[in-house]
């Protein structure tokens, strides 16, 4: 179901939908702080706080080698799903990409203290259509510590949504996932950080060239990053085998939806012939 005015208009601070909108598409990204109260970012960050624990570390120079990433996030905890289906997110989220979007990713991103940047890159850059085109993913990000101009926070590039296919310096090479790139700082003056409260929730469009922040600050910086797609792109992370169908069926249903149990009109995602909702017993 498409959030309502009237659920997002608390963070709109006066403004109309269709103004922030304009706004998205001429910068790629919009940031609106303290969307989330305090005691849910305190009940996020315990559910995240067992996964932390086992301080698994990035095995590349994407991931991040000083970075714990958990990923399949749905399969963890439902508090997580609130955050997927967030009203305030799904508003941009379906008016860029149709009602039929799916969830591409949902994971969290802990970087540590000496965590250097990540190559630069966008997040719809799997689906191989020449460039300048539409966003076919947006990404979400959930600040769960402060994010600051010290510890890390998510470097963006304003209007390079609307680039072409140009390489730029220090972006991604399959050599970042095998750790035979020499590291590239690939720093920029048109460059700026999310800087953001806890609490708060940037949107990008897929197309933004961006990357992780080096952290160094003395602490963690943690954040949580629901990622979309249009209905006929497949998502990043196998969300059928991500999430098992018994944890499936207790999600909200647009939760459910967005994994996979919907169908992209006419009937693209059916399961031997029919809605793959009828796979589930829901309550």
């Amino acid at each position: 179901m498409a959030a309502t005015a009237e659920q997002i208009s608390p963070w709109l601070k006066g403004r109309s939908f269709a103004s922030l909108r304009e706004e998205f598409d001429r910068n790629g990204y919009l940031i609106f702080e303290r969307v989330l109260a305090p005691d849910r970012v305190a009940e996020i960050r315990a559910a995240l706080a067992p996964h932390l624990a086992r301080d698994l570390l990035g095995r590349n120079d994407f991931e991040g080698t000083k970075t714990n990433r958990v990923y399949a996030l749905l399969a963890k905890s439902p508090v997580f799903a609130e955050l997927a289906i967030h009203p305030l997110a799904l508003a941009f989220v379906e008016a860029e990409l149709g009602d039929s979007c799916l969830l591409s990713a949902m994971l969290a991103i802990n970087l540590h203290p000496g965590e250097t940047v990540q190559p630069w890159h966008f997040d719809d850059g799997g689906v191989k259509i020449p460039r300048p085109r539409p966003a076919l993913g947006i990404s979400t990000f959930w600040a769960i510590d402060d994010t600051t101009e010290q510890n890390g926070a998510t470097e963006i590039i304003p209007g390079s949504h609307l680039w072409d296919g140009q390489y730029i310096e220090g972006a991604v090479k399959p050599a970042h996932f095998t750790n035979e790139a020499e590291h590239d700082e690939g720093n920029r003056t048109d460059a700026i950080k999310l800087i953001m409260p806890s609490g708060s929730l940037a949107i990008t469009k897929g197309t933004l060239w961006h990357r992780g922040g080096a952290n160094r600050s003395d602490r963690p910086r943690l954040i949580i990053t629901p990622q979309y797609c249009v209905g006929w792109v497949r998502q990043l992370e196998n969300m059928a085998l991500a999430v098992p169908a018994d944890l499936a069926s207790q999600l909200p249903e647009r939760a459910r939806e967005l994994i996979g149990y919907s169908i992209h009109p006419p009937f693209m995602g059916y399961v031997d012939g029919v809605h793959p909702r009828r796979l589930l017993r829901t309550h």
